[in-house]
């Protein structure tokens, strides 16, 4: 295949693509159920999701090169309409932007993209083939998914090629841990990589992102429409508990409608100013921030908000100089009462695991100690601990039934949605298991067919130092294909490949 280049890949993926199509448009009995093929079915659906990944990553390389051959002809044709009149060449910025454009054009008429989302998807690609050679092998060899590698891809725009880098190998040295987590739990881990890859320049980010806020309306299906508000993340953690917490107070009131139905009825009473709006209440936001970045920011270290997940920790700070700040300055004097401020905030004390990072303990400095075991497994686990879940928390688990002997204890509860509550009647097993190499509370599933996956909750802190991309690193042994070598010019030729 290599020697016989593109053209050769071209004719090879044409003939494995007819036989694929042909299997699903005309597959005769070969996917006759049978209850003893499951087995079999498995296979087939495990290697399709390994075939996807391969292709996925071929893509994202055959696209990047097509690219660049798109914006070299561009580049050469300008040179040779110019070539008698350097005077009128266009700005060189001007001409790389016009070829990108046309690039990013051809591949959404190729691949039936609209042209914003195939611009956005060319420069993701460029960065997983230029800069990100670990998520770029994870990606081939079917531990990610492209969503997840794409989405990181994109997250990682605001770092240089060396900090992208960086942050390219510390989620590389997570992939282990992460082999059970849901989108939300991908995004964290991908914050906590930009943090560590770029400490200094978490205050930035967070004021450009904050310069990004906005309302959008959207069409839906039959009639409907989605509206989705960009907003702080404190402020949108308040916003869904609030909903939240009148959606169980109307269902437990008699309410036959569902969760999710009453948060949208209450979220458009309220917002319009109807006779169903909700009344003030008091809500309990947990924040977990660590006392170096509260009170020296730069370290990198990444806050956590209940219900939200990571965030700057320059978005907490910001919140402290305001009402919360003045709140907690003002408890001592006791001004907590009615014509205290509206916003109180009460410090506690969380110690983690010193290798792990995980909530272990707790101590209060509130007057009311929160004695409630439920309370501490939502702040450990944060999400829903079901393998790929990420779901808010509704219901706190035994991972051995109480029927069964289960204790109702730390370690043998879970955080987990309702529909992952369900686990009994969902899977073959779930239980906690003890790993002599890896510490932290470990859960198993395993699917009826047989598939395992292991969840753990999210590291508050991440106890190891941080990657220092001034630092040149070491060569990958999996370079980027358009990066070449420096060699003796009379070594190489210009024939000779990278």
């Amino acid at each position: 295949m290599h020697a016989g280049g593109v053209a050769a890949l071209a004719a090879a993926l044409g003939d494995q693509g007819f036989m694929l199509r042909e299997l699903a448009l005309r597959p005769r009995e070969l996917f006759v159920p049978d209850e003893a093929l499951g087995g079999a079915y498995t296979n087939v659906v495990g290697m399709i999701h390994e075939l996807r990944s391969a292709m996925d990553a071929l893509e994202a390389r055959a696209v990047v090169a097509l690219a660049e051959s798109l914006i070299r002809e561009r580049q050469a044709e300008a040179r040779a309409h110019t070539a008698h009149e350097s005077d009128q060449a266009p700005p060189p910025k001007k001409l790389l932007r016009e070829a990108a454009n046309e690039a990013a054009r051809e591949v959404s008429m190729l691949t039936r993209k609209s042209p914003a989302s195939a611009s956005h998807s060319l420069a993701s690609q460029r960065r997983l083939v230029a800069d990100m050679p670990e998520m770029l092998t994870a990606l081939a060899t079917a531990q990610i998914t492209s969503t997840v590698a794409h989405r990181t891809a994109r997250s990682f725009a605001p770092l240089s090629p060396a900090q992208r880098t960086a942050a390219d190998r510390y989620l590389c040295e997570r992939l282990p841990d992460l082999d059970g987590a849901g989108s939300e739990t991908w995004n964290g881990a991908t914050a906590a990589a930009i943090a560590a890859a770029d400490p200094a320049g978490q205050g930035r980010r967070h004021r450009r992102a904050m310069q990004e806020r906005h309302v959008t309306l959207r069409r839906a299906e039959h009639g409907m429409a989605t509206i989705s508000a960009r907003v702080s993340a404190l402020d949108g953690a308040k916003i869904r508990k609030r909903l939240s917490l009148e959606a169980e107070r109307l269902r437990a009131a008699g309410d036959r409608r569902g969760h999710q139905a009453i948060q949208a009825d209450t979220f458009v009473d309220t917002l319009l100013g109807q006779e169903e709006a909700m009344v003030p209440t008091t809500l309990d936001i947990g924040v977990m921030i660590t006392d170096r970045a509260l009170l020296h920011p730069g370290t990198g270290d990444l806050a956590q908000i209940e219900g939200y997940g990571t965030a700057p920790a320059e978005v907490l700070r910001e919140e402290l100089r305001g009402p919360c700040g003045a709140a907690l300055a003002q408890q001592d004097e006791n001004a907590m009462g009615p014509d205290g401020p509206a916003l109180g905030a009460v410090l506690r004390r969380l110690f983690t695991h010193p290798r792990t990072g995980e909530l272990v303990a707790v101590e209060s400095r509130a007057r009311a100690f929160p004695a409630a075991l439920a309370k501490f497994i939502r702040w450990r686990d944060q999400v829903c601990r079901g393998p790929h879940c990420d779901a808010p928390i509704r219901q706190i688990d035994h991972i051995r039934p109480h029927a069964s002997g289960g204790h109702t204890c730390l370690d043998n509860g879970q955080g987990l949605c309702a529909h992952c509550n369900g686990k009994e009647q969902q899977t073959r097993s779930v239980r906690r298991v003890e790993s002599t190499g890896a510490d932290g509370h470990i859960v198993e599933w395993t699917s009826r067919a047989g598939t395992r996956r292991l969840t753990r909750p999210r590291a508050l802190i991440r106890p190891q130092a941080p990657p220092r991309p001034v630092i040149p690193a070491a060569p990958s042994r999996r370079r980027p294909v358009h990066r070449r070598r420096r060699r003796p010019p009379s070594t190489r030729s210009p024939d000779t490949p990278a």
